[in-house]
């Protein structure tokens, strides 16, 4: 219950971020709080129903956030039309964040929860350091530049090393029934995704047109900013561990 505690309050404070981005970055542009609020809302419920083991729960959930939306923006379309476009940026931050941070839940509930929580959270933040520090020092040619124009190839292929290695040497002490080839085929996945993730974030900020996500904490931006890869490769590593590994 604590780990699904912390994870309804890392939900909360990511979606105020993300929606801040989408909503309030640019321009200073204020859609309304009644959308921004229905997510909240939702992404409280189905951290709580991936906590229950109900799959079910979580589906209707996110079938219902979008009804809710759709009725609001149906009385709103008249007066502002881009509400539409508002429905469509909320129902995406329900499936970016609290869907995906649910599949922690799910990891960490299920057989060896807490060592694939480690597994996952070690192979993940490994590569990520790998990623800024070879690609500080080395990087030559970038990576995705309209995106995020500090990123490089060579930092991108040395992240995903670092996935490898500390991935291999955690599965090796900690996970050694695993199969080998299996094993460090999810490493270098959830690497990737890891990395698209990283890149998706950044892709928000920069339409945003905002630097990081928040400010909540200092020299290292925001929730966002901190997870942003680890939301991407928390689905690969429950398909992963629940139906191939």
């Amino acid at each position: 219950m604590l780990f699904a505690i912390v994870n309804i309050i890392i939900c909360i404070l990511a979606l105020w971020e993300y929606f801040r981005i989408v909503f309030y970055a640019r321009d200073g542009a204020n859609q309304g709080a009644v959308i921004p609020a229905c997510g909240h809302i939702t992404g409280f419920f189905i951290i709580w129903a991936a906590y229950l083991h109900s799959f079910e729960m979580i589906i209707v959930l996110m079938a219902l956030n979008l009804l809710v939306c759709t009725l609001i923006s149906l009385s709103r379309f008249k007066a502002d039309s881009s509400v539409s476009e508002a429905v469509a940026k909320q129902v995406l931050g329900i499936v970016y964040i609290p869907l995906f941070l649910s599949c922690l839940i799910l990891i960490r509930n299920g057989s060896g929860g807490v060592t694939w929580i480690y597994f996952l959270l070690f192979t993940v933040f490994a590569g990520d350091v790998g990623a800024y520090h070879f690609g500080s020092y080395f990087g030559r040619h970038k990576l995705c530049p309209a995106v995020s124009p500090g990123k490089s190839v060579e930092g991108s292929i040395s992240g995903l090393a670092l996935n490898l290695g500390v991935g291999a040497l955690f599965k090796h002490f900690f996970l050694p029934i695993l199969p080998w080839g299996l094993s460090l085929l999810f490493c270098i996945a959830a690497g990737v995704a890891g990395q698209v993730g990283d890149l998706f974030e950044s892709q928000l900020k920069r339409v945003g047109n905002i630097k990081d996500s928040g400010a909540l904490l200092p020299g290292h931006g925001g929730i966002l900013d901190r997870i942003d890869a680890l939301l991407f490769a928390a689905p690969v590593a429950y398909f992963f561990k629940e139906y191939i590994l």
